[in-house]
């Protein structure tokens, strides 16, 4: 009985079960995304730009229905759309990451453009050209797709606490063989 009260004391357990089941859901949806994405890109052989126009028609016609449907129930909604806008401080910490990525990956290009990096030009160089191979075998909205999908493998792997464990053991296991050797 004493067990049952002390779980239900700690108020971290709740938190940190809803932080690990955000974890779970943010590379789900990033994978349903993706997938509708690459379906309506590569099977239907739509345009970008048509794409763009569905989802604002569907979200167009969605607000729309709920409108009505508050309307029936008398629930007033905001519609003044200053209360919809973001801060000037998201705005500026989304422009600086913006700027901070684009500008990282020039200076990158940039110093193996002039050579003086030799690891740095090979390291580019093959990875261009590998990019490039794949992009004759492949469309790119699939090579978009298959690295959308590794990448969200590789989230739910890191925030897994099963994967973690077992990788911790695994870890452990071969730290212990290179210390006996």
């Amino acid at each position: 009985m004493e067990d049952d009260d002390k779980s239900g004391d700690d108020p971290n357990s709740n938190s940190t079960t809803s932080s690990r089941r955000s974890e779970f859901g943010k590379p789900l949806i990033l994978l349903v995304c993706g997938s509708l994405v690459y379906y309506h890109c590569a099977f239907r052989n739509s345009s970008l730009l048509s794409l763009v126009s569905d989802v604002l028609i569907v979200l167009l016609c969605s607000l729309a229905i709920l409108g009505l449907l508050f309307r029936q129930l008398n629930v007033s909604v905001p519609v003044d759309p200053l209360e919809w806008q973001i801060s000037q401080d998201t705005a500026n910490s989304i422009v600086a990451c913006l700027a901070n990525t684009v500008g990282a990956a020039e200076s990158v290009l940039r110093v193996a453009a002039t050579g003086h990096d030799k690891r740095l030009f090979l390291k580019v160089t093959i990875s261009l050209y590998i990019l490039s191979a794949l992009g004759r075998v492949a469309s790119g909205f699939t090579v978009a797709y298959a690295a959308l999908c590794l990448f969200c493998l590789y989230l739910l792997a890191a925030n897994s606490p099963w994967i973690s464990e077992r990788t911790s053991q695994f870890t452990r296991c071969n730290n212990s063989t290179t210390e006996d050797d």
